[in-house]
């Protein structure tokens, strides 16, 4: 990592003092209490503060508007079972509505109009530092509607760049839905065996990442096609007939009509069958996802409605008075 990767994206190293940043803190004038409600520092049983991070480099985690908001510290010992520590959730950082370097990558993304989504800190910093810049990470998190509403707000472009080993084709998998429903277009791409996009920046350059990913980039219906045929025999019809069933019900996921009955279109020619007996399943499992949909948002209703009143810090009072 060059130091002009550290300086831009505020990298740290959190000493080994088990009070070395609240005494600090405390003579900057911060209250215990904030340091404690931030995720900075833990109190022990007998009421005294001990760091929460110490021995470790410290990746800042910024808001979209580029606020610090949260921190992982990596230790460098190879044999510290704990590789990362990362801030708890608090006011100001929920894991499922963030996502590292959407401060710095937003611009590119809505220029580019694409956003490539990998999962670890090093594999973001690496990516950026090599002029890749539309580039963010899930912080090791599964993916969210919140990230993905997040990535929508700058494009509905979305390619996960993912190790191709078995943990980055189920984050794939698992990810493909999620993104679609969302009404966005989703794409991936998996790298060689034995990289990710940290091993896979530092050994090329931005134009052989760039000539990679556009001749890997695949569609999820090609993607899918790949994985799933793997475990499927030739003469197995049952299996593929399950395959082609997984595949359809991602493809109902898509909201939008048109990219809906294109896509139908594009699985029924891959697998040499009658489009009218997709178009058919594709409906009928529509169907089900609408219902379903529509009895969640009337139980979130409910919830919503046996809520006490909000107050204007946006908490819940159920003080009669405030009533």
């Amino acid at each position: 990592i060059e130091d002009t990767t550290i300086e831009q994206w505020s990298l740290g190293w959190a000493p080994s003092g088990k009070t070395t940043l609240v005494e600090a803190a405390r003579a900057a004038g911060y209250k215990d209490e904030y340091l404690v409600g931030a995720g900075l520092a833990i109190q022990q049983e007998d009421g005294t503060l001990i760091d929460k991070f110490r021995e470790r480099v410290m990746f800042p985690i910024h808001s979209v508007s580029g606020r610090v908001i949260a921190y992982s510290g990596r230790t460098l010992k190879a044999d510290n079972p704990a590789k990362y520590v990362n801030s708890p959730e608090t006011e100001i950082y929920i894991k499922s509505r963030n996502l590292m370097g959407i401060w710095f990558a937003k611009g590119e993304m809505a220029k580019k109009d694409k956003c490539f989504l990998v999962e670890g800190y090093l594999d973001v910093l690496s990516m950026h530092q090599l002029g890749i810049t539309n580039v963010v990470a899930s912080s090791g998190t599964a993916l969210t509607e919140g990230h993905i509403n997040l990535v929508k707000r700058f494009t509905k472009r979305l390619t996960f760049i993912y190790d191709s080993d078995a943990a980055g084709i189920k984050a794939s998998l698992r990810g493909i839905d999620m993104v679609l429903e969302a009404g966005m277009e989703v794409k991936i791409v998996l790298l060689p065996d034995g990289e990710d996009p940290d091993s896979f920046a530092q050994a090329h350059e931005k134009a052989e990442i760039e000539e990679y990913i556009a001749a890997h980039e695949q569609d999820f219906v090609s993607f899918k096609m790949a994985i799933l045929s793997k475990d499927v025999a030739a003469n197995d019809i049952y299996g593929r007939s399950q395959m082609i069933n997984d595949i359809v019900r991602t493809v109902s996921m898509i909201p939008d009509d048109i990219t809906r009955n294109v896509y139908v279109e594009s699985v029924a020619t891959a697998f040499s069958l009658r489009p009218e007996s997709l178009f058919a399943q594709v409906g009928r499992l529509r169907g089900q996802r609408l219902e379903q949909l529509a009895s969640h948002r009337s139980q979130d209703s409910d919830d919503a409605r046996q809520l006490p009143p909000e107050v204007s810090d946006g908490s819940y009072s159920t003080d009669p008075v405030q009533k």
